[in-house]
């Protein structure tokens, strides 16, 4: 690489920290939950137990679980779809909606149309939180490995949906920027777990040129050390390695892919010169990704476009597009 394009790509990744820590966020300002409403206690054989629900309609329910890879009480957003009422017992296949940074559990519901969209499929969608950070991962945290994110989201809530919703086997999972690294990450990590994984505008190669300043910067914006999240990235290298879904690309083999990127700048998103730049720094890094499985071998639908912006004005189009993919992963209807 040209050195002035290093320089330039470096400055960019700069930018982009100072913006996350100074308030430019990876997804939009969260909303104020509902008071949670009692209810009876679900334990799974992991020991996470559900300790209340709050319906917000007939297909709408948000858990607070009690969870003890996380260490705390953690909401979850559980979508229904509405054959789900005159069948209840059936097994569905699951969708997991990851949330990006600075932002919560509440967004795909916020800022999307997935309620009606997924309306008539048959399948659960959930949505759980994954800190204020986003990054649904398992702290380093000087060794004690907590919280774990990951296992909270990929086994305890599925054990709780299991005993809640009689959900299936079958699973798919995808994401918006932070929430694209948990997606690739979950696939890559627990090879088998997930049908379909999409991720859009994700970090995909954790130490990229750049990616360990924004990577850092996400956690500093949520007042965290930085070293808490996957340690020093020299010193405790192998675990970045184990976390980075760039190095894990071959684990994705068999997983049906979908990977979406915008370039930034020029952006067709002419208020939101912010959400520009935080795109247009993450692109290199997935084309990297996704020149990787094509050189691997592993089958992907890639959309690596012109323009877009981080932000829901993107992706709300890019889950819809990715939605044949997703569909096929959990046997359903792509329409």
């Amino acid at each position: 690489m040209p050195l002035g394009s290093r320089r330039t790509r470096l400055a960019a990744c700069t930018a982009t920290a100072a913006l996350l820590v100074t308030g430019g966020a990876l997804g939009a300002a969260p909303a104020q939950g509902t008071p949670a409403v009692t209810a009876r206690a679900v334990t799974t054989a992991d020991g996470a137990r559900i300790i209340a629900r709050t319906w917000l309609d007939e297909r709408t329910v948000d858990l607070t679980v009690r969870s003890p890879a996380v260490g705390a009480d953690v909401p979850v957003r559980v979508l229904l779809p509405t054959s789900y009422a005159e069948a209840p017992d059936r097994e569905r296949p699951v969708l997991h909606l990851l949330q990006g940074a600075h932002d919560d559990y509440t967004s795909w519901t916020r800022e999307t149309d997935i309620e009606s969209f997924l309306a008539g499929q048959d399948l659960i969608t959930v949505m759980p939180s994954s800190g204020a950070t986003g990054i649904p991962t398992d702290w380093w945290n000087l060794g004690r490995r907590s919280p774990d994110y990951e296992k909270f989201q990929v086994d305890e809530v599925m054990q709780l949906l299991r005993a809640e919703f009689h959900a299936g086997e079958r699973r798919a999972v995808a994401g918006v920027s932070t929430g694209g690294y948990g997606a690739l990450a979950f696939a890559a990590r627990r090879p088998g777990t997930f049908a379909a994984a999409a991720s859009y505008s994700g970090v995909l190669d954790t130490t990229a040129l750049g990616m360990i300043t924004v990577v850092n910067a996400i956690v500093a914006r949520e007042l965290q050390l930085p070293g808490l999240l996957w340690g020093d990235p020299l010193l405790q290298r192998q675990n970045w390695t184990a976390h980075n879904p760039y190095a894990l690309a071959e684990q994705l083999r068999g997983t049906r892919l979908y990977v979406s990127q915008g370039s930034g700048i020029p952006s067709d998103d002419f208020g939101n010169l912010q959400g520009a730049v935080l795109e247009g720094t993450l692109y290199a890094q997935a084309r990297k990704f996704t020149s990787r499985l094509a050189a691997l071998g592993v089958p992907a639908r890639t959309h690596l476009y012109s323009g877009g912006s981080h932000a829901w004005s993107s992706w709300q189009g890019e889950f819809k597009a990715s939605w044949p993919t997703l569909a096929a992963g959990l046997g359903l209807p792509a329409n």
